[in-house]
């Protein structure tokens, strides 16, 4: 078997070990395994069901996992894609006060489009025409959105009559086993400690649990939750995008899973020693698991699915196979059955795990040419505009309208692609619609 496993992977072309590879694996979920909870948590304002969420989640992550790993032959690992589900809840569902069952065929169709759109390599062309400059915003935006979830949920940033947001009240112990989450996790994230994330959400668990602030569960250990409340819900309402408004929503949640994915596919490639010629090998199938996970996670009930940049954290360990990827499938499979610590991670406990995220969303911004205003002034607006206005589709909006005035000022407007010319008019009546709602 060992033999099988290091001939269709390759182990000893890319110079790995089955142990190292599996290794790999374990340390790739660790780092990502609080997306389990955090998923269930953020969907869950919108009035899904946490526990058809967690299962929905648990699955759809395995399933990419497997086949980016076994397909596409990379160390790469899928999930639901935190920004695109706060964009789902909070934006979509809670902002613009559509049902998560509609909100969910969304994705769905969306799904299909970036099927689509794959099969006719037609992703490579469009992820062309948008500047990269706007991709980076993009991605440093949702940092700083998902960052602001995170302080707001845990209590460190409230509203405020005067001053709009302001310091949270710091006599509540809720807030500081925020802080003592944040303290631990940024700790362990600069010393590099493989799983971070996650170990920063048990210690603060733990300590939750010893004080009382948490109340402790019933069980540990439990049969995976019903997927009956989520299951194929989105097929039923499919009849329901029918609407510009909604159409919008489809192409805001194609776009940024577009870039999200793009980005993070290339980055992990970049890091692994993948890239040739500044091409990413096989890289159609690479995109095809993870447009294939996102359809099966709309249909099982959640937000789009793509690549996680904790995929990282096993990279950096020695993993360079597709061996790295199954692996963690396979454990997100195990992790089906712990959903009664669902009930334990309350909001303060992932509020830290946002705020770090945030963090590593944001680096991409120092990619951005911050020395020419006609790139900088939209890519500012997309930046700001999606924790100010408390929605990533408006932050988008702003920033796509933005770019070709600006460019065309600059004289620099035959340099727009058609798309981007396009997607102006898209946003300007995406922004019509929200108004006249």
């Amino acid at each position: 078997m060992k033999e099988k496993f290091s001939a269709y992977f390759d182990l000893d072309g890319l110079n790995t070990t089955v142990s190292r590879e599996i290794l790999a694996g374990f340390t790739t979920f660790i780092s990502m395994a609080y997306i389990l909870f955090v998923n269930p948590s953020v969907l869950g304002a919108s009035g899904m069901d946490k526990g058809a969420v967690f299962t929905a989640t648990a699955l759809a992550s395995a399933l990419g996992c497997l086949l980016m790993g076994i397909l596409a032959k990379y160390p790469i690992a899928t999930a639901p894609a935190l920004g695109i589900n706060a964009f789902f809840a909070y934006s979509v569902v809670i902002g613009m006060k559509i049902p998560w069952q509609t909100a969910l065929a969304g994705v769905f169709v969306a799904s299909l489009i970036f099927i689509l759109i794959t099969i006719f390599k037609l992703r490579e062309m469009i992820i062309d025409a948008i500047p990269a400059d706007l991709k980076y915003a993009i991605s440093g935006g949702i940092g700083l959105f998902i960052a602001f979830l995170g302080l707001s949920d845990g209590g460190l940033i409230v509203a405020n009559k005067s001053t709009l947001v302001g310091l949270g009240p710091l006599n509540v112990g809720t807030t500081w086993l925020t802080i003592f989450g944040l303290v631990v996790t940024a700790i362990l994230m600069v010393r590099r400690v493989p799983g971070g994330i996650f170990i920063g959400m048990v210690a603060s668990t733990i300590l939750g649990l010893a004080t009382g602030l948490i109340k402790a569960p019933s069980s540990i250990v439990s049969a995976a939750p019903s997927l009956r409340p989520t299951f194929l819900v989105a097929l039923r309402h499919v009849g329901d995008i029918n609407t510009l408004q909604l159409w919008v929503v489809v192409l805001t949640f194609l776009l940024v899973t577009f870039f999200d994915t793009a980005g993070t596919l290339v980055g992990l490639a970049n890091q692994a020693g993948f890239m040739k010629d500044n091409k990413m090998p096989r890289v159609g199938k690479a995109l095809a698991s993870d447009s294939t996970a996102m359809l099966a996670g709309s249909l099982l009930g959640t937000s789009p699915v793509g690549a996680y940049v904790e995929s990282s954290a096993g990279i950096a360990v020695g993993g360079r196979s597709g061996l790295t990827a199954v692996t963690t499938g396979v454990l997100f499979l195990f992790g089906l059955f712990f959903s009664p610590l669902l009930a334990v991670v309350t909001t303060q406990v992932t509020a830290p795990a946002l705020i770090i995220v945030g963090v590593l969303m944001a680096q991409s911004l120092r990619q951005i040419k911050w020395d020419q205003l006609e790139i900088a002034i939209p890519s500012f607006l997309i930046l700001i505009g999606m924790p100010l206005t408390y929605s990533i589709s408006d932050g988008i909006a702003l920033g796509f309208i933005m770019y070709p005035i600006t460019m065309i000022a600059k004289g620099r407007g035959k340099q727009v692609s058609p798309i981007m010319y396009g997607l102006f008019f898209v946003f300007i009546g995406f922004m019509w619609i929200l108004n006249a709602g």
